[in-house]
């Protein structure tokens, strides 16, 4: 936020929130591209979703809301530090998170610590919520759950 075009931005008629925005949706435009690749590369390596199109609507749904609230809450990580380098470091723990959720072992065969932890944090009910649409079964709880942990990151990293 301190190079010349950023300057010469705010000199003129435009919104301060329209580089973020479109930070943000870029970001996202990104990330759907590769996970597009990585569905197909999961599609030729064998997996085979039970999936319905409108099961495929909501996957897409959900990854869109992460995609968003991630977006956000790394650009309120980026315009919190003090320098480029930190700004890049802030994010690293939200990478940690997925492999501290049910995403590669169930909840249940964790131990008491890691069980609470992987229970109560954002990328758990996600990642089930994924999990149930592609496999044919969703639950109406972990979306709700999901959908809410989404819309909650980025509005904490809108604001």
């Amino acid at each position: 936020m301190t190079t010349g075009f950023i300057n010469r931005l705010r000199v003129m008629d435009v919104s301060r929130a329209a580089v973020l925005n479109a930070h943000v949706i870029a970001t996202m435009l990104r990330s759907l591209v590769a996970i597009v690749f990585i569905i197909g590369v999961a599609l030729l390596v064998g997996f085979r979703p039970s999936a319905s199109f409108v099961e495929w609507l909501g996957v897409i749904g959900i990854v869109v809301l992460t995609m968003l609230a991630i977006g956000w809450l790394t650009v309120a990580f980026g315009l919190a530090a003090k320098t480029p380098d930190s700004a890049g470091l802030a994010a690293v723990p939200l990478m940690l998170l997925p492999f501290l959720s049910s995403a590669f072992v169930p909840a249940d065969t964790m131990g008491p610590g890691a069980r609470q932890f992987a229970k109560y944090q954002p990328f758990t009910p996600i990642i089930e919520t994924l999990r149930g649409l592609l496999t044919g079964m969703p639950s109406a709880g972990s979306a709700i759950a999901a959908v809410a942990w989404c819309a909650g990151l980025a509005l904490a990293g809108y604001l």
